[in-house]
């Protein structure tokens, strides 16, 4: 629960090596810093769309894609669009209402408001060796840190929203 671990910034420690008896592998204590990646609550960001679904707008910001703002947390009232399989903000001025579209590739800003972490370690044998694995859609698909935002204020959104 970290959040995503980007670089090795250096080794500041390093304890004795030990060799267990049956084991052969050398066990050594190293301390050191990394370079990771987890935004504070609360704390806006600007990335790029990067696809839309029923379930949210998914947005990349370059060196992380698990963001996921979802349906609840946009600007009211949303909707989403199966013909064109995009969000749009339902914005009402004096000339009645206009659809504000989320395009793929546009910058937005957004909240982040949760995240996720998920313990992906992968689990020993179960007794079912010798039958065929099967593993299914949402055990091979789980993301081990997904953030949560949401553009539910003014001024988030998709910047071409705000700048005029």
């Amino acid at each position: 629960n970290v959040g995503l671990c980007i670089a090795l910034w250096d080794v500041t420690k390093l304890e004795d090596s030990y060799i267990f008896p049956g084991d052969g592998a050398s066990h050594t204590i190293v301390n050191f810093r990394y370079v990771v990646f987890r935004p504070f609550m609360d704390e806006i960001l600007t990335g790029k769309t990067k696809s839309c679904s029923k379930e949210g707008v998914y947005v990349s910001i370059g060196i992380f894609d698990d963001i996921l703002i979802p349906a609840d947390a946009m600007q009211h009232p949303s909707r989403f669009d199966d013909k064109e399989q995009l969000w749009a903000w339902e914005y009402e001025t004096d000339d009645g209402k206009h659809d504000l579209f989320m395009d793929i590739g546009e910058e937005i800003r957004f909240r982040v408001v949760d995240e996720i972490f998920v313990d992906t370690t992968p689990s020993g044998p179960d007794g079912t060796a010798n039958q065929p694995s099967e593993i299914s859609d949402t055990e091979s698909k789980k993301t081990p840190y997904t953030i949560v935002g949401s553009i539910s204020e003014p001024g988030l959104g998709l910047l071409s929203w705000w700048n005029s």
